[in-house]
């Protein structure tokens, strides 16, 4: 994301300091700047207009309002926030670190020390964006491993379906027609696998969606054009089709 498409709340009572911190970021390319002064018109800026970063001093109206927004963003928003402070008082630092802030800016601020703090803070919060998105696709891969176990007819670690002639192989995590391995892409093997783990039960657009593509927000155009590959690299027709809802396999 380029500077220049962020957008940045900046919530402070002084127009100076407001003022300076909006020319500040200019220099440096932002242009998707708002600003307010006081705890609930930032509030509605918030719920109008999706922001990326929003920086609200400490001390709005000689108060700790500033905590109490952090608190606020924490808990309705999804986006990273910086103090501006001009304090050192241990009660109040103590208070605001329990808002998990993403930088602090003292005052009177560098203007490459704001831009810097705000790439950091930027950079911070999309590394915990793509740390829980991996955690969560290995959480769903750990269900579906335990899911693939309780479906052996026997001991050993693989899955037999379409009329035994196929099997999923769960430690080598791959599937066989015949004993002969099928060469299928990331995406193929993840929504294979996703169907016999879940032998007989329909396996909705929205799950595939949410399970083959964490990442972005794929369609069922992009489920279907997947399934069509699939199927053309099966030996037999086992993907069934549950008619505008999604697809299975018989068990």
């Amino acid at each position: 994301m380029n500077d220049g498409d962020i957008s940045v709340l900046i919530v402070e009572d002084d127009e100076v300091t407001a003022l300076n911190l909006s020319l500040s970021l200019k220099k440096f390319g932002y242009v998707n700047i708002d600003t307010c002064s006081d705890i609930q018109t930032a509030k509605e800026h918030l719920t109008k207009s999706k922001k990326n970063l929003v920086i609200v001093d400490i001390s709005l109206q000689e108060s700790e309002d500033g905590i109490e927004l952090a608190h606020y963003i924490k808990q309705n928003f999804d986006m990273p926030f910086i103090f501006l402070t001009s304090y050192s008082d241990d009660n109040i630092i103590e208070n605001a670190k329990h808002t998990e802030p993403y930088g602090y800016i003292v005052k009177p601020f560098n203007p490459e020390s704001l831009h810097a703090t705000i790439q950091i803070a930027l950079f911070k919060y999309k590394s915990e964006i793509n740390d829980k998105l991996t955690q969560s696709y290995f959480n769903a891969n750990d269900s579906l491993t335990r899911l693939l176990y309780e479906n052996r007819e026997d001991d050993a670690p693989i899955v037999k379906f379409g009329d035994g002639r196929y099997h999923f192989d769960i430690t080598l995590n791959e599937t066989f027609f015949d004993n002969e391995k099928i060469k299928l892409t990331k995406k193929e093997n993840l929504f294979l696998k996703l169907l016999v783990a879940h032998l007989g039960k329909v396996i909705t657009f929205a799950k595939a969606t949410e399970h083959v593509w964490p990442e972005s927000g794929a369609t069922e155009n992009n489920v279907r054009t997947l399934v069509w590959r699939l199927r053309n690299k099966l030996k037999t027709d086992v993907i069934k089709n549950a008619s505008g809802i999604g697809y299975y396999i018989e068990p």
